[in-house]
Order: structure tokens, then C-alpha cells, then sequence
């Protein structure tokens, strides 16, 4: 194998199994770092770009954004990292850096040219490969150091899953006194309720079914509510100071979220529906005053702000393990609705 290439587990096809593969690493710059990869955690996102559900993909490709290594090269500019560090790197890998928002140090809204972890080039036309694979090599910028005592496989699913949730909550305010329901208790949703909790908030889960009103006790929820019961939600009316949407379907019923809302109060969108979001009723939104905000994952200053939150506040999210040799059963327990609520690869 060449010390510029990966062998990473690549789809060749549309819904067909991954293909131990080997594929060549981006060049080396002065700006970059390399990692040996020990841990990569699963996404929705992944699943997707491999079905091909987002549109073409341009196989082959290597998907895995939650990924985790040992540093084993650094270029010259690398100021931050040394040989041996471990390191952590989420779902973005690029940005242009000279943009308003790159020079705010908002990576992760970058106005110019930005890229995913899991496919796209770089300007000079390499293409991008993601984490479950050997190898990873990319900016220093976007490669994250993990806090000591936290364990990689733990460290794993916060650089995607946990910069989601996180970054909103913490931007749009929420701690002691803030009431945050969680609509969906999924991967994301779970660790929306850790975060609420360690940030001091009353948080009320929102799941379509009562099957998971165990799981909720177990992450520390004040209560839990079946959606489809609509007596269970009317005790909760004028309540919440926030809302985080880890999914939204076509059917969306604003005006009855909205009702359980306080004034001034912020409805946050991290889940992205299908299609456009539709049927908001502007009388109950102006009248409540109520923000309707969405949030991209994170930029890499509150990437590692939030690793060190969650490490001084044991914020530990539920997680299984899988050979990373195992990542086809891996995907089709994935694809079962299995995850409980996180899977992560390990090599």
C-alpha cells in the first residue's frame, strides 16, 4: 500500500455493500495533518449519500464524518497538534477561509467554498474521502484535539451528532429556567436532551409513539409526551422557552406546537425535512412572537468547547460498537431503525 493512499470501505454502487477498497489520500500541504483512524461513528447522512438518496453520487465514495484518530504526520504550519495527539474530525473539512463568515470564525456557515467530509473536491479537483477507512488526511483547522480521559469511542459521535444539537442550544440560550422540548428521540434527539440537562434546563421529550418513554426516564427527561396524544401535550400549552426539531414531516402541525409555546420563544431546526417547510400560521407566529431558526452543525472554535463542556459535565451518549469490518451489517442494522442511539465503527 502507498504511503498516499487509504483502504477505506467504499460504495461503488447505489444501495449496494461497501467494497474494501484502496484510494488515494488528498496531497499533503503544509496546512494538513493525518491521522490513523480508530473510531468513526454512523449518521443519517451517510446512509443517505451512499443510497443515493440526495441526488447522484459521485462513486466511488467513502462516507463517515464522526471520525477519530492517532496523529501521524503534520505539516509545517501545524502549530496545534503534534505526532501522537489523538484527534477529531466532523462533518465539514473545508472551508475557504476568506470569506466574512470564515474570518468570524463561522466556518460552518462559509459563504464560499465549503466541503463535507464525506464527498465533494477540493479546488484542486482530489476528491474527499471520509472515515471509515485507515487513513484520514485533511486541514489542521478542522481536526479537533480530544480532551484526555474521554474515550474516542464516546468522543466519536459528538463531532457530528453532538455539534448539532449542541451549538443551537448554546446559541439560542438555553440554561437554568429554559423549558426545551425535544421532538424526536432519535440520535440526534437524544443527545439533545443530555445537553439540556447538563445546560441546566426542564426538558420534555416529544415522540410520536409511547416505545421510548423508558429510554427518556434514562436520560434524565422531567417528562414524556406521545405526540399523538394530544391531552398528554395540552398540559404542556404556553410552556416551552425552546424547541428542537430533530425531524419535521409534510404534514407538520405548526399551529399546534406553536400554542405549546411561550411568547418570544425559539422553534430550532436541525432535522431537514424533505421538502419545503409549509402550513405556518402567521397569525399565532407574530402574535407569539416566535423565532423559527435553523443551525448547521458548528464551527471547529465550538467543536472543541463542546467536547470540554461534555467532559467536565459526564455528558455520555448511548452508543454501540461495531468492527469496523462489520460496517455492511452495520448499515443494514442502521437502516432497520436499530441505533440506540448511536453506532460507531472501530477499527
Amino acid at each position: 500500500m502507498s504511503i498516499d493512499t487509504l483502504h477505506g470501505w467504499a460504495a461503488l454502487k447505489a444501495r449496494e455493500p461497501l467494497v474494501l477498497s484502496e484510494l488515494p489520500l488528498k496531497t499533503f500541504d503544509d496546512d494538513d495533518v493525518e491521522m490513523d483512524i480508530t473510531h468513526c461513528g454512523i449518521c443519517g447522512s451517510d446512509v443517505h449519500v451512499v443510497n443515493g438518496d440526495w441526488g447522484p453520487t459521485d462513486f466511488p465514495c467513502v462516507t463517515g464524518h464522526e471520525i477519530v484518530g492517532v496523529c501521524t504526520k503534520v505539516g509545517k504550519n501545524v502549530k496545534h497538534t503534534k505526532v501522537g495527539d489523538r484527534l477529531g474530525v466532523g462533518a465539514e473539512c473545508y472551508s475557504c477561509g476568506k470569506c466574512e463568515e470564515c474570518k468570524k470564525g463561522k466556518e460552518n456557515i462559509c459563504q464560499g467554498t465549503t466541503l463535507v467530509t464525506i464527498f465533494g473536491k477540493y479546488p484542486n479537483g482530489e476528491k474527499v474521502y471520509g472515515g471509515f477507512a485507515d487513513k484520514w488526511r485533511g486541514n489542521q483547522k478542522f481536526a479537533i484535539k480530544i480532551p484526555d480521559g474521554m474515550s474516542s469511542e464516546i468522543a466519536s459521535t459528538f463531532l457530528c451528532a453532538g455539534i448539532t444539537t449542541y451549538a443551537p442550544l448554546v446559541n439560542h440560550r438555553v440554561t437554568k429556567g429554559s423549558k426545551l422540548g425535544v421532538l424526536g428521540l432519535g440520535g440526534l434527539g437524544h443527545y439533545a436532551v443530555l445537553w439540556g440537562k447538563a445546560l441546566g434546563a426542564e426538558v420534555v421529550a416529544l415522540s410520536s409513539s409511547d416505545k421510548k418513554r423508558d429510554d427518556a426516564k434514562a436520560l434524565g427527561c422531567d417528562d414524556y409526551v406521545d405526540t399523538s396524544n394530544k391531552e398528554e401535550l395540552e398540559r404542556h400549552k404556553n410552556s416551552f422557552t425552546h424547541i428542537i426539531a430533530t425531524y419535521l414531516s409534510s404534514n407538520f402541525d405548526w399551529g399546534f406546537y406553536f400554542q405549546l409555546m411561550k411568547t418570544n420563544s425559539t422553534f430550532i431546526i436541525v432535522g431537514i425535512p424533505d421538502g419545503p417547510i409549509n402550513g405556518i400560521p402567521a397569525m399565532i407566529l407574530t402574535n407569539k412572537q416566535v423565532r423559527i431558526v435553523g443551525s448547521a452543525i458548528g464551527p471547529p472554535r465550538m467543536i472543541e468547547e463542546m467536547l470540554q463542556f461534555a467532559h467536565k459535565n459526564n455528558v455520555k451518549p448511548w452508543i454501540t460498537k461495531y468492527p469496523m469490518k462489520n460496517i455492511n451489517e452495520a448499515f443494514d442494522d442502521f437502516r432497520a431503525g436499530k441505533p440506540r442511539y448511536r453506532f460507531v465503527m472501530e477499527n
